[in-house]
């Protein structure tokens, strides 16, 4: 009698999780890539052994959710390098990983995907391979273009959340009035030194809907709050402050956590909230965006 998949992932149980081994047995048995071995365990009530530390907080139904999502991640530098590598460790089963530029040497400070082996490299690239070393599970599809108002809509067909990893302005005004045209959840950061600032643009999907739009429809939060400066710059203080290394993995953390909450059904704390924090002083405060 001939196993089926089920059966054989129930019987390779290690202390209640299916190790990494057996799921690569599992593909070669039943000609199936990571993604497929995966949807299987999971769909079997069971959990990878990599997601053990996981399952405490999120469960069963919340890797699911992990794994189902389609992430945006709009930049592959500062903030989108620890973002894409949070997402793969997370469980995120599909990334689009979108940035036009290679890394150069003045990224190795912070870039958590730059290294002196990779320095010339497209970021978005490099994104794409090292997540799938983390992952395999996550397939992630590379765009070596910048994102603008005139390829938005079609970077964000079939994305259910996107995350703001962007250094520019305007891209980021584009961004948001993109996601919100969309209905799209959108996860904000931006870094300067020792400063930073999240910001969570909810989308016009059910327990996520804008509560100053009261028809459901999502409002583009995150480009009110940068349009007064457009005119006059494309960038913000990190021209003149810089950025280390604490700055966009603390950024970045919050913002895993929000698209975490979103992806499973929680609610965001920073929904049309502006959160801003100090590094140097450890001071935070909270501002209303509606």
């Amino acid at each position: 009698m001939v196993q089926s998949l089920g059966e054989f992932l129930t019987s390779a149980l290690v202390n209640g999780f299916v190790s990494w081994a057996a799921g690569q047995e599992a593909a070669r048995r039943y000609t199936l890539d990571p993604f497929a071995v995966e949807s299987a365990i999971l769909d079997a009530g069971l959990l990878p052994a990599r997601y053990a530390r996981n399952a405490g907080s999120l469960g069963l139904a919340g890797q699911q959710a992990l794994h189902n999502a389609r992430v945006l991640v709009a930049g592959c530098g500062g903030l989108g390098g620890h973002l894409i590598l949070g997402l793969a460790r997370l469980g995120v089963g599909s990334i689009v990983a979108v940035d036009p530029d290679v890394f150069d040497e003045s990224n190795l400070n912070r870039q958590a995907l730059c290294t002196t082996a990779n320095l010339g490299q497209p970021k978005a690239l490099e994104a794409a391979r090292q997540a799938v070393l983390i992952n395999p599970a996550c397939r992630v599809r590379p765009h070596r273009e910048r994102f603008a108002p005139t390829n938005a809509d079609t970077l964000l067909g079939g994305v259910d959340l996107a995350l703001d990893g962007l250094d520019s302005v305007s891209a980021r005004i584009a961004l948001s009035e993109a996601c919100a045209r969309n209905g799209i959840p959108l996860v904000h950061a931006a870094v300067a030194g020792w400063y930073g600032q999240v910001s969570t643009q909810p989308g016009s999907t059910p327990g996520t809907q804008s509560s100053s739009a009261g028809t459901g429809v999502a409002v583009a939060s995150v480009a009110r709050l940068y349009r007064p400066v457009a005119a006059t710059a494309d960038h913000g203080d990190e021209q003149r402050l810089g950025n280390q290394v604490y700055g966009p993995a603390f950024a970045a953390a919050i913002q895993l956590a929000e698209a975490c909450k979103l992806i499973t059904g929680r609610t965001p704390a920073l929904g049309n909230r502006l959160y801003t924090y100090d590094l140097l002083t450890m001071e935070s405060a909270g501002f209303e965006l509606d």
